[in-house]
């Protein structure tokens, strides 16, 4: 396994997270490892836009999203 230091922490992001673990019944560490494994399942925008582009489950609507909420909104 790898290891990841980080310097510079600011004392209050510091206590902030230490609270934060202390919480949930973790050190700071398995806090941390927790956070960051929840951090890298999920894409970034440019992933999730990337994905979006390249899917073969796009939805071709023959009239625009706007134009139906307008005649939706114009018809109360």
């Amino acid at each position: 396994m790898a290891h990841v230091q980080i310097r510079n922490v600011p004392d209050d992001v510091h206590r902030t997270l230490k609270i934060r673990a202390a919480k949930a019944g973790m050190s700071l560490s398995e806090y941390l490892l927790k956070e960051i494994e929840r951090s890298a399942r999920r894409p970034t925008v440019e992933e999730w836009v990337e994905g979006v582009r390249t899917s073969d489950h796009l939805v071709h609507l023959e009239t625009r999203p706007a134009d139906i909420i307008r005649e939706e909104r114009e018809s109360r």
